[in-house]
C-alpha cells in the first residue's frame, strides 16, 4: 500500500487545539500577567519568523532530492511543519482571548487576587505561591494557575484567614500569612 494513502499521525497523540479555552472555565478570558503575555507573543513570533521558514526551506530542499517516500528529511520536516502550524494556531487563539492583568496595580491590597504572591502555612511548613495564568504555571517556582484548587480556595481571602479545601491529594487546611503583589520579571528574549 502506498504511503500517500496512510495518515501519518494515526498513532500520534494529538491534543485538541480547536478550542484553546477548553481547559479554562466557560466564558472566561485567558488571564495572563504581562510577563506571560510577552512570553506567548515571543514564542509565536519566533515560530512564525524563524523556525517555520527554516523548516519550510529544509522541506523544499528535501523534496527536490527526488523520492519522498524514504526521504527522512522530507518526512520529518513535514511532521515538524504540522507541529509548528498546530502550535501557531493554538498560540494565536490563546492570545486572542487573553486579558492581561498587571499585579502591580493591586499593590497595597491585602486581599488575594490574580497575580498575588501568597505565603501560607500548612502545619509546620511554609510555602510561597504566586497566582498566575493557565499558560504560566510552573509548580517548581511556586507559580500556580488561578484555576487550580489551591488558588481558587485562597482567592478573595486575606492575610490571617484560614482556608479549608479539597485538593486532589485530599482535604487541606492552610493559614494565609502574607499577601503581596510584585511585578514578575520580564521573560528572557528569544535569540
Amino acid at each position: 500500500m502506498s504511503k500517500a494513502f496512510v495518515r501519518e499521525a494515526e498513532n500520534e497523540a494529538e491534543e485538541d487545539l480547536s478550542a484553546p479555552d477548553a481547559d479554562l472555565p466557560p466564558h472566561t478570558p485567558n488571564y495572563l500577567t504581562p510577563r506571560g503575555h510577552a512570553r506567548l507573543a515571543a514564542e509565536l513570533d519566533h515560530l512564525l519568523r524563524v523556525e517555520r521558514p527554516q523548516v519550510v526551506e529544509t522541506v523544499a530542499w528535501a523534496a527536490s532530492n527526488g523520492d519522498r517516500s524514504e526521504n527522512g528529511d522530507y518526512i520529518y520536516g513535514k511532521r515538524r511543519l504540522r507541529e509548528i502550524d498546530r502550535r501557531l494556531r493554538f498560540l494565536t487563539k490563546r492570545l486572542e482571548i487573553a486579558q492581561v492583568v498587571d499585579p502591580t496595580l493591586q499593590s497595597g491590597n491585602d486581599q488575594i487576587f490574580f497575580g498575588a504572591q501568597v505565603t501560607v502555612e500548612e502545619g509546620d511548613q511554609t510555602h510561597v505561591y504566586t497566582i498566575v495564568g493557565r499558560d504560566e504555571t510552573d509548580p517548581g517556582c511556586g507559580h500556580i494557575s488561578w484555576i487550580s484548587p489551591l488558588a481558587r480556595a485562597v482567592l478573595k481571602q486575606r492575610a490571617g484567614d484560614t482556608v479549608r479545601f479539597l485538593s486532589p491529594a485530599g482535604p487541606r487546611t492552610l493559614d494565609i500569612v502574607d499577601v503581596q503583589y510584585f511585578p514578575l520579571d520580564p521573560p528572557p528574549t528569544t535569540p
